[in-house]
């Protein structure tokens, strides 16, 4: 019987829904299920061919899809990032990526019948790795938080550069192919870069100036995205990946314009659009081309894998970093999503052009994709705890809402050694935290760009304590998956107490609350504001819970308990937490208490060598 048209595309939706929803839920990268059930709708049963279904109209919808991928991606990109993450990060996305782009390219050259250039392309595909792929791994392997902050940045900073790479190579592929090289490739870089440019300060303007109202920037975006990609290779043929990528690095780095909203639809549109293409490239793919690469592909992945650890060890050389966190940076380096529907769409046109082995190039890239993500799900976790830069329990903290109170509470845990995380979609309260020392997340905790972006390794406690009752419960139904809901707890705010119900979040949505009953985001803003303090206190033998009571009186608020194990206990509103000799405790502590606790201590009611205390 004969399938129509709409039923496979409908197909192709929920298979490529189904697919993040696997990874979700697994916490594996959703490539792993986007290429499993692209392979099987497609070579396996034959229910979908996309070369018979979408004709014509195929590689323009590939091309389509991967420039919104890429300017996606190059929005992440800021100059200052790449500074910003220490002498390694910086090495692994300059030098070491050109070292990695130069050794796999040789290697392949060698081992495979593709010409240098070829080589060239295929070792720029392949040099990316991608926060996709990255992220999930690192949830499963839970690495000390110097390897996770390297392998993170790292992943969303190479992501850009290695497209770029990998399309200027293209690019002078495609002109060297049409004869006088040289010229067609100045004119091909001078469109993407001039278009790029064009249609990024374009953007500005409209942005800055108001002319856009809110709810149609993302889709005029989108727009103007799609509109620089088709103006640029119409005037040079394949110039059109390069300007998108220009545009969107252009937008990332001007102070001028708050992209965030931009860059969080952008989020969310990649993941549709990429759950949709890998099916469909996927379902291309020819399983026998991948098993006759043979041990030619397990060259290629030979080299591909031994390259890693050369270019970490001469990038990590004459730092900080131990012989065991280097090694297992060397082992994790997974390909994603960019290398896969780069390399597709790049087969494709080049074999128009005459090229008949590039198809060779998907091939090889997909079998990299799946043994590094496969092999390195499965070993990197043992490896870690090998190597002894395993973290056994994830004791930090992420707390949602930057005020006065919440970073308050992140220092004095910071303070202790504990990792914590202050999250909010305020620029003005995230500077406020990072001038703090604390370490942050711009953005929205609840937004697919979270899912990718926000580094949780080392966090096992959500603390949701911003001023809206809204985002904390629907960050707290969204990480009660992630780490159980008893680790997950909100702080009341002073419309919840409204008696007539009408500003209450409903019982079923609420989670374990905060400090007690009576105790309010505002009520402890304020007591801050009026002179409290935050104070740390080691109970003891000889200054127990009793001597604490006597010397504060009942005004503090009790706020955390820390056993001798480091584990962390919230007082909540119905737990009856009780603190011991060797018990650490953090409260806070209104003026009047401070200043009655010194006419007792000046008295000498009470003993300040009983007292271990931090401010």
């Amino acid at each position: 019987m004969e399938v129509s048209v709409g039923i496979l595309l409908a197909l192709i939706l929920l298979l490529g829904i189904s697919a993040q929803w696997l990874a979700w839920w697994l916490k594996l990268p959703s490539i792993l299920f986007l290429l499993g059930f692209g392979i099987l709708a497609g070579p396996v049963f034959g229910a979908l061919n996309p070369d018979e279904m979408f004709g014509d109209l195929l590689f323009p919808f590939v091309s389509i899809g991967v420039a919104i991928v890429l300017f996606e991606g190059a929005l992440t990109l800021r100059f200052s990032d790449i500074q910003g993450h220490g002498r390694v990060v910086t090495g692994l996305v300059s030098w070491g990526a050109l070292m990695s782009w130069g050794l796999i390219s040789a290697g392949c050259w060698w081992i495979t019948d593709l010409s240098p250039l070829l080589s060239l392309m295929f070792g720029a595909l392949v040099v990316v790795t991608g926060p996709t792929v990255v992220t999930p791994l690192l949830r499963i392997v839970k690495p000390t938080p110097a390897v996770s902050n390297i392998l993170i940045w790292e992943g969303i900073l190479i992501d850009p550069i290695g497209a770029l790479l990998a399309v200027l190579v293209f690019e002078f592929i495609v002109s060297n192919a049409q004869g006088h090289s040289l010229l067609l490739f100045g004119k091909d870089l001078l469109s993407g870069l001039m278009l790029g440019a064009v249609g990024a300060l374009a953007m500005i303007s409209l942005l800055k100036r108001h002319w856009i109202p809110e709810y149609l920037q993302n889709v005029v975006m989108l727009g103007a995205v799609v509109f620089i990609f088709t103006l640029s290779n119409h005037f040079a043929e394949e110039s059109g990946l390069l300007a998108v990528t220009v545009m969107g690095i252009w937008l990332a780095n001007n102070k001028d314009v708050d992209i965030h909203e931009i860059l969080s639809f952008k989020e969310t549109l990649s993941i549709l659009i990429v759950s949709v293409l890998f099916i469909v490239l996927a379902a291309r793919l020819d399983l026998s081309q991948i098993i006759d690469l043979g041990w030619v592909g397990v060259g290629v992945v030979t080299v591909v894998i031994l390259a890693r650890p050369i270019v970490i060890w001469s990038v990590c050389a004459f730092t900080e970093l131990k012989w065991q966190e280097k090694a297992l940076i060397s082992w994790i380096a997974p390909r994603g999503i960019v290398a896969a529907a780069v390399s597709a769409l790049f087969a494709i046109r080049l074999q128009e052009l005459g090229y008949s082995n590039a198809s060779v190039i998907p091939a090889l890239t997909f079998l990299i994709i799946i043994t590094t993500v496969l092999l390195q799900s499965i070993s990197a976790r043992p490896i870690a705890r090998l190597l002894g830069v395993a973290e056994e329990e994830a004791r930090g903290v992420l707390i949602i809402g930057s005020n006065g109170f919440s970073r308050a509470v992140g220092l004095a845990l910071q303070g202790l050694d504990y990792r914590v995380k202050i999250i909010d979609s305020s620029w003005d309260a995230i500077k406020e935290a990072r001038m703090d020392g604390l370490d942050t997340y711009y953005g929205n905790p609840v937004s697919a760009h979270a899912d990718h972006y926000l580094d949780l390794v080392g966090i096992g406690s959500v603390f949701a304590m911003s001023r809206r009752p809204a985002l904390n419960t629907l960050a707290c139904m969204k990480y009660a998956d992630e780490f159980s809901k008893q680790q997950v707890f909100t702080l009341r705010n002073a419309e919840e107490k409204d008696e007539s119900g009408l500003t209450r979040i409903s019982r079923t949505y609420r989670t374990t609350r905060l400090f007690g009953a009576d105790i309010t985001s505002q009520k402890l803003n304020s007591l801050l504001g009026q002179g409290g303090e935050i104070k740390v206190t080691t109970l003891s033998e000889e200054f127990d819970f009793e001597a604490y009571r006597a010397l504060y009186g009942n005004s503090p608020v009790l706020l955390m308990a820390i056993d001798p194990k480091q584990h962390i206990h919230p007082f909540t509103e119905d737990n009856g937490l009780k603190a011991v000799a060797d018990w650490t405790l953090i409260a806070l502590i209104p003026k009047d208490a401070l200043e009655q606790a010194e006419v007792e201590k000046e008295r000498g009611s009470a003993s300040e060598d009983h007292i271990v205390t931090q401010s």
